[in-house]
């Protein structure tokens, strides 16, 4: 009888989580799509994203600056590895789409470049 007691309530509470979850993600995803235009490199890998070599380093690329293809313009470690991201393309950082020492995901839009 115990068992039966705490077993229901476990059930409605992750409905109700699911129910939310989506409605409120759903909203934020469809508004972030349309304002990214322009050329977008991405993360190669799940990591941490770091726009300085090190803490104390200037940022390896600003908003506004003039990039060619190769240049570095962030790092992502993952693993203890720092992994630099390159420019695979040339031309002005339009924006900076993550903040430093945030967690990013495989393929999550990093930078964009027009």
């Amino acid at each position: 009888v115990m068992q039966q007691a705490y077993a229901a309530p476990m059930m409605q509470q992750p409905a109700l989580a699911t129910a939310v979850a989506p409605a409120a993600a759903a909203p934020a995803a469809e508004a972030a799509k349309p304002e990214i235009t322009g050329h977008i490199v991405r993360s190669p890998m799940v990591g941490t994203f770091y726009r300085t070599p090190s803490p104390d380093a200037k940022a390896f690329v600003e908003v506004g600056q003039k990039v060619n293809a190769g240049d570095t313009l962030c790092i992502v470690e993952a693993m203890k590895m720092m992994n630099q991201i390159e420019a695979d393309k040339s031309g002005v950082v339009k924006a900076i789409l993550v903040e430093s020492g945030q967690p990013v995901e495989f393929d999550e839009p990093l930078v964009v470049i027009e």
